[in-house]
């Protein structure tokens, strides 16, 4: 075990290293082809039938932000974005594939549609929309370079065996934001139903990888709440934040309504980041206080291959630390939701009394669901995640193979080889 260094890590929960050798340091996306992601998707049951509304295509896209993309190819085609669904999410910085569905949209159409670094290619139709969380996971080809090259090999080859045997399943920094981290704290505040305060910190936190003048920008709305003045210097690209000012222009005081001005999907992000605060923070109380990944403690959560959930208890410890063991389940954590009841083990006792402390029940989500659309009852998450690296060593450049399950994230696996500032993983 070994602490990480970076206080934007600590500050959002990903304290520890599992791995205690040296790390390779380097420089991650330092090109876009550095970064490949290809989509593991689930088998798609297409039809000939003519009432198969959905179109499903394969898209690569390259240097593209996804939602930015689904709206500019809704915009070609003259249709609403929300036509379009998917199963993941990925990298924007990064050269990715995946499906796509769209609802009522022609092969032909597709044909017609030309974006610079996308590209559409009809796979067939179905009759049901893709929904998020339905892959199997994700193949990654991911080039450190800059790396440090003193017993380089060595230290990859160590590296890669801890992976195997298991590492934080920490949800990584473009959780909360990349170069500006404060998604979670938003959704605190929209846990608290305090829109005003939601909306000043989305739109006003400033953030030292920004330039001076957005920086200044946000800092002036802080100051003294001026929407049209913030309009007046916040560049047009940041149009999320342009949208929730735009509509406080028009209607002062309105924030509930600002934040609705927003997409529904990334308006639910805010909440589930603060759920993955917990989460992180909950899996470094718990690696801080010696349990390991595999050796279970009365209390604890577990969830076997078939999706099954128990509780360790005093009379099951044995039991399922031989399931661990065999691979046949895995240690979890709740992130509460307004399902939620606790168990008695220590973790889940500290994420509630994090909660509590800032003013948040479980009862909380429930509102939050009302304001975003979605529902937010809690979810299981493994606390750790395992996988096979194949690794290639050539001068100071390491090349890294391997694939991780939904909602797991690469940057995870990358972190324990670089041990670096997370500036330098962006």
């Amino acid at each position: 075990m070994k602490q990480s260094p970076y206080p934007v890590e600590q500050l959002l929960g990903m304290q520890y290293y599992v791995c205690e050798s040296e790390g390779i340091q380097g420089l991650l996306r330092q090109e876009t082809e550095d970064f490949m992601v290809h989509e593991i998707s689930n088998p798609v049951k297409l039809s000939e039938e003519p009432s198969a509304k959905y179109l499903i295509c394969k898209m690569e896209k390259r240097n593209w932000e996804l939602q930015r993309a689904v709206k500019e190819i809704a915009k070609i085609l003259g249709v609403s974005h929300r036509r379009i669904s998917w199963a993941g999410t990925k990298d924007k910085r990064a050269v990715t594939t995946q499906l796509i569905s769209l609802y009522d949209i022609s092969e032909a159409e597709i044909e017609n549609l030309h974006l610079k670094d996308i590209t559409l290619t009809p796979v067939g139709r179905t009759s049901q929309q893709l929904s998020l969380g339905e892959l199997e996971g994700n193949r990654f080809e991911i080039t450190i370079r800059s790396c440090s090259p003193d017993n380089l090999e060595e230290r990859v080859s160590q590296i890669n065996s801890c992976v195997a045997e298991g590492v934080p399943n920490y949800f990584g920094i473009q959780r909360f934001g990349v170069k500006r981290p404060v998604t979670h704290l938003v959704g605190k505040q929209i846990l608290l139903d305090d829109y005003k305060e939601a909306v000043r910190t989305y739109v006003g936190f400033p953030s030292d990888g920004e330039s001076e003048d957005v920086a200044a920008a946000r800092t002036a709305y802080l100051s003294d709440n001026d929407p049209k003045a913030a309009l007046e210097n916040l560049p047009v690209q940041m149009r999320y934040e342009r949208a929730i000012l735009h509509h406080l222009a028009e209607i002062p005081e309105d924030y509930e309504g600002a934040l609705k001005s927003i997409p529904p999907k990334l308006l639910s992000m805010f909440v589930s980041a603060y759920q993955s605060w917990l989460f992180n923070m909950g899996l470094s109380h718990r690696i801080h206080e010696g349990y390991t990944f595999s050796k279970p403690a009365p209390g604890d959560r577990i969830i076997f291959e078939n999706g099954k959930k128990d509780i360790v208890s005093d009379i099951n410890t044995n039991q399922a630390e031989v399931l661990i063991k065999r691979g046949r389940a895995h240690i979890c954590l709740e992130m509460p939701g307004e399902k939620t009841i606790p168990t008695q083990s220590p973790t889940e006792q500290l994420i509630i009394s994090l909660m509590e402390a800032d003013g948040i029940s479980c009862a909380s989500f429930k509102k939050a669901g009302e304001l975003t659309g979605m529902s937010f009852k809690g979810a299981v998450r493994r606390i750790s995640l395992s996988t096979t690296v194949e690794s290639e060593v050539c001068d100071d450049t390491v090349r890294l193979s391997f694939s991780l399950g939904p909602g797991q994230y690469a940057t995870t696996i990358c972190r324990e080889y670089m041990k670096a500032d997370p500036i330098q993983m962006i």
